[in-house]
């Protein structure tokens, strides 16, 4: 059964096509700047090619992505009757969706209705699902969302102190992101430790971050909010932020309440700290003796520390760290400023191990004698949502 996996932005359309049989990726790529005159196709096949051509709509970008996967030359598949289903990543659910749910008349009604709570990105979704729907119509499609793992938080941890019944009315809750993410390094954590009774904070640490508080295979909590917003200092936004600063921002620098938050999306965070978002210029800049690239590095990593220490509160106890992601991954000086200092937990890790780690393995940072499990746990969001349609289309 081949599955493609659909993860359509407000001007890209990432895709990839898995063979489920072993869950192997057969194709995968992106279609960049919809709409715009620069548009291309990254694909990467049976060989890797870009494609320039016109993209006026996301039904263009997916006309497109078929025709790359059927191409004689770099395709992998001989027609496109050989995709038997399609996932959708989708950013929100709201209270309306408690689970993954098979694309129907009624599904994108409901996507519509929770559009005030993921406007970013829910236009771009519903144009990728109805530019599948045109293109094939009949195959099954499923929609998968970000927020759903994070569903099972108790009211303490989900709600604000707010009035509750603008919470009922608005859905004003804390919903988190990345759920697919911490969904799979959850799985795979319960698998190394042979159990799914164990407590567990994974560290999912890109230019997006979030953490989130696993007790017995379910989240707990997360850091995340309404929105991506809240939480970790992150690329480009603030993070954890008291919330009279926009009005404060509002009348001292003359923006709107849009203005105000999109300054503390895009133009805050480690970029506003020092001018760089990625940690590989970071890092460079710290070895140049940029001080302010050391603070931002060092504000990051006080976050996550803080945030794993409130979550062994929350769970009387730790025994595993899972640390995934682009940062998580693949910057070691990251995760041992998080880990030190952790001792009173009994967390305990080997620097070699850590600095020395192979990318894209799951590799084990503890010592033997750590109380607390420390890996690097490599993410895969585009299985779960392939697994999930898979679970649904059937």
């Amino acid at each position: 059964m081949n599955v493609l996996v659909i993860n359509a932005g407000s001007s890209s359309l990432k895709y990839q096509l898995i063979d489920m049989d072993d869950e192997s990726v057969l194709a995968k790529g992106v279609a960049d700047r919809i709409g715009a005159k620069e548009a291309f196709l990254k694909h990467s096949g049976k060989k890797d090619v870009v494609i320039t051509k016109l993209m006026p709509t996301h039904n263009d970008a997916v006309k497109l992505v078929l025709e790359a996967l059927v191409n004689p030359e770099y395709g992998v598949i001989k027609n496109v009757s050989e995709i038997n289903a399609i996932g959708h990543r989708i950013v929100g659910s709201g209270e309306v969706f408690p689970d993954s749910a098979l694309v129907t008349d009624a599904t994108i009604r409901k996507l519509r209705k929770i559009r005030d709570l993921c406007p970013l990105h829910m236009d771009a979704h519903i144009m990728g699902i109805k530019g599948c729907l045109k293109a094939m119509p009949g195959v099954p499609n499923v929609v998968v969302f970000d927020t759903t793992f994070h569903n099972t938080m108790p009211d303490v941890a989900k709600l604000y102190a707010i009035p509750l019944n603008d919470y009922k009315k608005y859905q004003i809750r804390r919903y988190g992101a990345h759920g697919t993410s911490h969904r799979y390094v959850s799985e795979v954590a319960a698998k190394i430790m042979g159990k799914k009774s164990f407590k567990l904070v994974v560290c999912h640490l890109g230019n997006g971050a979030s953490l989130s508080c696993v007790k017995d295979g379910k989240c707990i909590d997360t850091s995340m909010g309404l929105t991506p917003l809240e939480g970790l200092v992150m690329g480009t936004r603030s993070g954890d932020i008291d919330a009279s600063v926009v009005e404060y921002l509002c009348n001292k620098k003359g923006y709107d309440v849009h203005e105000a938050v999109t300054y503390l999306n895009k133009s805050s965070g480690l970029k506003g700290l020092c001018g760089y978002s990625d940690f590989r210029d970071l890092i460079a800049q710290i070895e140049k003796g940029n001080k302010n690239a050391k603070l931002a590095v060092d504000m990051f990593c006080y976050r996550v520390k803080k945030y794993i220490g409130a979550y062994s509160a929350v769970m009387n106890g730790l025994d595993f760290i899972a640390f995934t992601a682009g940062i998580g991954e693949h910057t070691p000086e990251v995760r041992e400023k998080v880990l030190t200092g952790l001792d009173y937990l009994g967390v305990k890790f080997d620097k070699e191990l850590n600095k020395n780690a192979k990318n894209g393995e799951i590799v084990k940072i503890s010592t033997d004698d750590s109380s607390v499990k420390v890996y690097i746990i490599p993410t895969n969001e585009e299985i779960v949502i392939a697994r999930e349609t898979v679970r649904l289309s059937k």
